[in-house]
């Protein structure tokens, strides 16, 4: 594997930092043939602007929900000097530190789940903690799926937070339409997903994923909720074959098959878009 040249945070080369982040998910997922690069591809704008913009390392937590989208995170902690690169190489393999679908165990997120649902429990929790510790200054983000609004646990904790005015705590939700099962929309509906936020208790945002720019300005204008007790929901419309062109009509989105010439092509497109000025 390529080295991943990292870039430092806030740089504010957020575009190129999400066209890196979905090339290095494509090297993680090449030697297996197959596996979650539709997560990197509708999140990588997302984890772009938390790495590359919004997160004080030491400082702020961060809390990767849906497990299988830890590769995001661990491409984005490459590419912003908080993970070795040489460690993507591993990613998925037996024995790897970098598991494909991550636990409690895995590096970079303060925060892995397991079980889908979980994640803003989690969340929430440590926006309490860190009040009540007397660490107002720091800040709590949570990564979502929109597939997971489908558990009860994520509207009791968004609940909570609401009712405790965590107004430290982001939740961004990558709503890309995709679950195991198929289209979000066919299984349960779970629309108008901003105004139930709001409902109990949030400021949520509508936002096209896919914009770095709209979504680290929408972080960085989140700061402005802590004042007013509101946690915040950054509801980012996304799809899962975004950044790739050369992927074929029948693509699954939520478990990319991805053969040796699939692979070739798409490394290709997306190292053209980085050599681009």
């Amino acid at each position: 594997m390529a080295p991943a040249r990292p870039l430092a945070p806030g740089s504010g080369d957020l575009r190129r930092l999400a066209a890196a982040i979905r090339l290095d998910a494509v090297r993680m997922v090449a030697p297996h043939g197959f596996g979650y690069l539709g997560q990197a591809l509708s999140a990588a704008e997302q984890y772009a602007a938390v790495y590359g913009a919004a997160l004080r390392p030491g400082t702020d937590r961060v809390v990767c929900s849906p497990a299988h989208y830890v590769i995001a995170a661990y491409a984005a902690a490459a590419r912003t000097g908080l993970l070795d690169e040489a460690m993507l190489a591993t990613y998925g393999h037996d024995g790897s530190a970098l598991e494909a679908i991550g636990t409690e165990r895995s590096p970079v997120p303060d925060y892995v789940c397991g079980s889908l649902g979980q994640g803003l429990s989690a969340a929430a929790g440590f926006a309490l903690a860190d009040r009540l510790r007397g660490h107002p200054e720091v800040r709590t983000f949570a990564f979502l799926s929109d597939g997971e609004l489908e558990e009860g646990q994520v509207w009791e904790a968004a609940m909570f937070a609401g009712h405790y005015q965590l107004g430290r705590l982001t939740v961004l939700l990558d709503a890309n339409n995709s679950q195991v099962d198929g289209p979000v929309a066919d299984i349960t509906t779970i629309e108008p997903i901003a105004a139930k936020w709001r409902a109990f208790g949030w400021d949520a945002v509508e936002l096209d994923g896919h914009d770095v720019d709209a979504v680290a300005g929408a972080l960085a204008s989140g700061t402005d909720g802590a004042s007013q007790g509101r946690p915040r929901a950054l509801i980012c419309r996304t799809s899962t074959r975004h950044g790739l062109t050369c992927l074929p009509p029948d693509a699954d989105g939520h478990f990319i098959k991805l053969p040796a010439d699939l692979a070739a092509a798409a490394e290709a497109e997306l190292s053209a878009e980085l050599c681009q000025p």
